[in-house]
């Protein structure tokens, strides 16, 4: 994401979009009542007597919406915003929708709070960021996966075309690995490629890279997990260990402090979940990191306890329903929280 400008008077921010992460951002930063000025397309005005006037065509247009809702698609990198025309050259009062993507600017208009300024600064700096790739296999399949900052999409699977005894022929494993490499070169991998999987076949793979294709084995970072598919990724995360490239993303900060979150209610450490628990450590000054789903974000009250416990120097940390440790924290409340001391 690119700030272009910045007015504090009348709370207007212009944004380009640079990535489709910063899509997932901006419907999070899009609330209903919120102004957006963008340029679109409207079919131009009938100023025709026919009883059936024929069909206008559309102009580019500059409009302001007030916006009733947002719809983030991630399967297609885009952003809808609907709501009602209230600055245009023609059809106020009328309803529309702005079909937000990549490299398209818009600007929005709002009373703005902290934790949307620092979810703005936080795209910029991640816009600076390496993309990086996940290849999760096993000798049955391969599934190929882009880390977002809202979580991890799936690109592709690759199936093996056997097992067992017949995909023990070198024919058939050396078919499969040329279909994943195929699959690779074809797809926007980034600036690294995280290997990982259970058993030989990661390892196979990589031998097979490297007398294939050394450019793209160099960008290759292994690490060992226990399962294959989404399942392995997911471990890859939880962990925090191996490529720094996946260490330091988003994805994996949030999945490291909710996986925190649940090691200490099984050790009974100082933490607190849910509205009423969290609250309680909140007046009591006690909480150190406090994590919020971006759903109960748009709460009031929940805001209230956010802006609390940055002011008590504590740390608010929004995540992501859209990867596993974002799922367990809803399942949570929505809300939890790692203490600095129990309370009672």
């Amino acid at each position: 994401m690119r700030v272009l400008h910045r007015d504090p008077r009348s709370g207007e921010i212009k944004l380009r979009v640079e990535n489709a992460d910063d899509l997932w951002h901006l419907s999070n930063l899009v609330q209903p009542g919120d102004l957006v000025r963008a340029s679109t397309y409207r079919r131009e005005e009938s100023k025709t007597d026919k009883v059936r006037p024929e069909k206008a065509e559309k102009v580019r247009i500059t409009l302001t919406l007030r916006v009733e809702k947002t719809e983030f698609q991630a399967f297609t990198d885009r952003l809808r915003i609907s709501g009602v025309i209230v600055e245009a050259p023609q059809d106020l009062g009328r309803h529309h929708t702005l079909n937000v993507a990549v490299d398209d600017v818009l600007s929005i208009l709002k009373t703005w709070k902290r934790h949307e300024l620092q979810r703005i600064d936080d795209a910029v700096a991640a816009t600076q960021k390496p993309l990086v790739t996940f290849l999760s296999m096993d000798d049955e399949e391969a599934l190929l996966a882009q880390l977002r900052q809202y979580g991890v999409q799936e690109l592709a699977t690759i199936r093996a075309p056997g097992h067992g005894k017949m995909f023990d022929t070198g024919d058939a494993v050396t078919a499969y690995f040329e279909d994943v490499l195929s699959k690779l070169k074809t797809s926007p991998l980034g600036e690294a490629l995280v290997l990982v999987g259970p058993g030989f076949a990661r390892e196979d793979f990589l031998a097979f890279l490297q007398s294939h294709d050394p450019g793209l084995a160099a960008k290759v970072h292994g690490q060992g997990t226990s399962q294959p598919g989404m399942r392995g990724v997911q471990e890859a995360l939880r962990s925090g260990m191996g490529s720094k490239l996946f260490a330091d993303s988003r994805v994996a900060l949030e999945t490291q402090l909710v996986e925190k979150v649940l090691e200490a209610i099984a050790t009974n450490r100082p933490c607190a979940y849910g509205r009423k628990e969290v609250e309680q450590a909140v007046d009591a000054g006690a909480v150190e990191t406090l994590l919020v789903s971006d759903s109960a974000a748009r709460d009031l009250a929940i805001e209230r306890l956010m802006h609390a416990v940055e002011e008590a120097r504590g740390k608010v940390v929004l995540v992501s329903p859209h990867h596993e440790a974002g799922a367990k924290l809803e399942g949570l409340g929505g809300v939890a929280a790692l203490l600095r001391y129990p309370i009672k």
